[in-house]
């Protein structure tokens, strides 16, 4: 069955994380008008606009391949951060529907990408949009299926992190400096650990089907070791940037997500082999990639206007 129902789309497609594609664009598009002064706003919304699309298609073919494996399936706790969108499993959206929106979405995110390649030149873009929908596709699907093994959080950290924000950057500025693949880090290591802390839940559904996440290898206490480790190493990664004048002293505004940090870091601390008491972590991380994000976003702009 496939339904037309644009709020089951909306769910299906898991819209609330776009914010994962939308940091990203901002940011590398921010950072390019702050060195060469001028921005592009076509070629932004073409960003914008491909990158969502590439992203929704993720969403949708992960959870079509995950079906199939019945790794959603064998979860017997999914939460609103874990375990899929659940439209196949309540019966919304076929499987099939599914997995012909993913591709409509990859097409056409695609093609806005070709466009933006021809527009900006050296296939720079070409490669790291090919390289995105390599990770978005093969993540759940064969023969490579990257979120099963223990490269998954990597994969997403790259794809949502440095290739969005490079990509983004070079669309407006036609140059690729090292610098932005460091400023792009912080986001990258944020974007790893919603997914990481969102693997705690599935625990249980993910081993039952041999589906290697980091959580299922290292097992809930270690991984919650990790998990803290990494929350520590986006604020000393942005203490690093600001310091050797990778990004402007305005970014230092990053510390007021502290609070939000340290939520995050003690509900995990307490309850990593809880679920439901678990989700206050879950959320926080999320909020903290958003918040993290544009605070670093607004410390270039004020930078730019104030200095």
């Amino acid at each position: 069955m496939t339904n037309f129902n644009l709020k089951i789309w909306i769910k299906a497609m898991r819209a609330p994380f776009f914010t994962a594609t939308i940091i990203p664009v901002v940011l590398g598009s921010v950072v390019a008008w702050y060195d060469i002064g001028r921005f592009m706003w076509m070629r932004f919304w073409l960003t914008l606009v491909g990158a969502v699309l590439i992203h929704a298609g993720t969403n949708l073919i992960n959870d079509c391949f995950d079906h199939v494996a019945g790794c959603d399936e064998a979860n017997p706790n999914p939460t609103p951060f874990s375990g899929g969108s659940r439209v196949i499993q309540e019966g919304l959206i076929s499987a099939k529907g599914i997995f012909y929106f993913a591709a409509t979405c990859f097409m056409i995110g695609g093609a806005i990408g070709l466009y933006l390649n021809y527009l900006s030149g050296r296939n720079v873009v070409l490669i790291l949009g090919a390289i995105g929908i390599f990770l978005g596709i093969f993540y759940t699907a064969r023969p490579f299926r990257i979120g099963y093994g223990s490269f998954g959080e990597l994969a997403v950290g790259t794809g949502f992190g440095p290739l969005m924000v490079m990509g983004a950057y070079f669309v407006q500025a036609q140059t690729l400096p090292f610098k932005i693949f460091l400023i792009s880090i912080p986001i990258g290591i944020l974007i790893a650990l919603v997914l990481f802390i969102n693997e705690f839940p599935d625990y249980q559904g993910d081993k039952s089907v041999g589906k290697r996440t980091l959580v299922v290898i290292l097992g809930k206490k270690s991984a919650s070791i990790l998990y803290h480790l990494l929350l520590s190493a986006v604020y000393l990664s942005i203490v690093f940037l600001t310091a050797f004048r990778y990004m402007p002293k305005f970014t230092v505004l990053t510390f007021l997500s502290l609070p939000l940090a340290l939520k995050a870091f003690f509900v995990a601390k307490n309850n990593f082999d809880k679920i439901y008491e678990l989700l206050p972590a879950n959320a926080a991380t999320i909020g903290l990639h958003s918040l993290i994000g544009i605070l670093i976003i607004l410390g270039f702009v004020l930078d730019k206007i104030l200095v």
